[in-house]
């Protein structure tokens, strides 16, 4: 008699506290509401209508949030992916291209994400102005090889850049040059969100001006937005009504993310009934890629795994190489019409990821954002490549810009092909300490860059500065300690050398 009462009362002890937890999201919800509104009160006109849009995403988003309850996996579900939903790369190429690559190329869209600052590297403005090779920024890159392609081809792929408000009326400015070449260049602007106080979870902003306080109070909501920013900014319909059929979307300062036009045909050649909605490149993790977020099969579906989602007692598990052996490059193929599709069915599907930031002020925030890849399941036949190393060249540090401004790479329209003379495929691994940071610094470093055609591996530590062709090969260290400094004479070879101490070389 009291084990049944017992088990009623904790049953509508447990109902009571759901109740109570909705009532509380629901208040929090209510609050949230009335901030968003007040905030798009302190402005008029095209500035508000722009700003209503963001609202209503970010509410969305804040909603969805509001929800969650637990992890987004549960780690005794995850199943490796089905033997036929990654294909190697070689058997996509083995089947050749078709007479017509121009009808394949006429139904693409190449996008590239272009909402970062270059501030990691110590630059001003967006990222993809920084001069990565022979005075050749990324965007000019980009060009370049959607020039060659067209010219080429006779096509017209044109480039669609997504911005954020942090690089979109930098990127304007510099468009003007691209003026003349045969490329047509589109920008969009994804979401400006507000960052939520970690506590209060309401807006710290206190106005839509970007100016004073308020300018910290605001970011882009990581690249998932795409789906809703391009759908929304009516650029997805003109395309669409232009015939155009797949994008291809990947990080500006990936420079290994060119056109493929093997993957491009696979796509466009499918049976009607099987179209593939959705490709996502990945390639082989090495210990270097081991957060790199990967490829799993849940619930029947294929789907992103990232180590934001993972639980604690298994991120060594998910770091490790031999149980999953690949990860995105975010190098992504996806179709016009199944974004349109899915927006206008509210089924775009993708995990929230909750980004803790500290303000200059002290104060904690936290943002909520979302992952381009993360949306794989919500799309028809997806499918992974499994692509060569060569498809993933990203430069987010100096050490990246060394290899990229080496002689290890020939530019060719735009594209960087590694140097038949080097004798294995892998790139040497370079870690440049502290004073290399900024490019700036480590462009006065450098008096040019060195032969690295046969290294393995370099480390640089300290005060240390490189004369003129400087050759380097198998492992080099070089440690200059505090208060030294260390200056590798013009035309010196270092091969397999632990360099320490002080080494000046004085004019005289």
């Amino acid at each position: 008699m009291f084990q049944k009462s017992d088990k009623v009362h904790k049953g509508v002890a447990s109902r009571g506290m759901a109740q109570f937890q909705e009532m509380m999201r629901q208040q929090l919800e209510n609050s949230m509401h009335t901030e968003l509104e007040n905030l798009l009160d302190t402005t008029t006109g095209v500035e508000r209508e722009v700003s209503k849009k963001d609202v209503e995403g970010f509410k969305k988003l804040f909603h969805r949030f509001l929800q969650v309850k637990g992890p987004s996996v549960e780690w005794i579900k995850i199943q490796r992916p089905p033997e036929d939903s990654i294909q190697p790369y070689d058997k996509i190429a083995a089947r050749g291209l078709p007479d017509n690559v121009a009808d394949c190329l006429n139904k693409l869209v190449v996008v590239k994400l272009n909402g970062g600052l270059g501030t990691s590297m110590g630059c001003k403005g967006p990222k993809s102005l920084i001069s990565v090779r022979n005075e050749n920024t990324f965007l000019d890159l980009t060009v370049q090889q959607i020039e060659h392609l067209n010219k080429t081809y006779n096509t017209d792929v044109p480039l669609v850049l997504m911005n954020s408000f942090n690089t979109d009326e930098d990127t304007k400015k510099i468009l003007q040059k691209y003026t003349h070449h045969r490329v047509k260049i589109h920008t969009f602007n994804q979401s400006r969100y507000p960052r939520i106080n970690k506590d209060s979870l309401l807006p710290v902003a206190t106005s839509l001006h970007m100016t004073g306080q308020n300018a910290e109070a605001w970011y882009p909501p990581g690249h998932g937005d795409i789906y809703a920013s391009f759908y929304n900014s009516h650029l997805l319909d003109k395309l669409i009504e232009q015939g155009k059929e797949y994008i291809f979307v990947s990080n500006i300062d990936n420079l290994g993310a060119t056109v493929d036009l093997h993957i491009l045909h696979h796509l466009v050649s499918q049976p009607n009934g099987k179209r593939c909605e959705f490709i996502m490149e990945v390639t082989d993790k090495t210990r270097a890629d081991v957060k790199g977020g990967t490829l799993i099969q849940y619930e029947g579906k294929l789907r992103l795994l990232e180590i934001a989602q993972v639980p604690k007692a298994h991120v060594d598990e998910f770091k490790s190489v031999s149980k999953f052996k690949i990860f995105n490059t975010n190098n992504l193929w996806i179709s016009l019409a199944a974004i349109k599709r899915l927006q206008e069915q509210n089924a775009m599907d993708m995990e929230i990821i909750v980004n803790p930031k500290t303000l200059d002020g002290g104060q904690n925030v936290i943002q909520l954002e979302t992952a381009v890849g993360a949306a794989i399941k919500s799309f028809d036949n997806a499918l992974g490549i499994n692509v060569p190393r060569s498809r993933f060249l990203p430069v987010k540090t100096t050490s990246d810009l060394l290899l990229v401004m080496s002689n290890l790479y020939s530019l060719d329209a735009g594209c960087l092909t590694m140097s038949p003379k080097r004798e294995f495929p892998t790139t040497p691994h370079v870690k440049l300490g502290s004073s290399f940071t900024k490019v700036q610094e480590y462009l006065t470093r450098f008096e040019s860059i060195p032969d690295i055609l046969e290294l393995d591996h370099l480390t640089v530590s300290g005060d240390v500065t490189f004369g003129k062709n400087v050759s380097l090969k198998g492992t080099v260290i070089i440690i200059a300690n505090h208060g030294d400094r260390i200056d590798i004479p013009a035309g010196s070879m270092l091969e397999n050398k632990i360099v320490s101490g002080n080494l000046r070389i004085l004019d005289h």
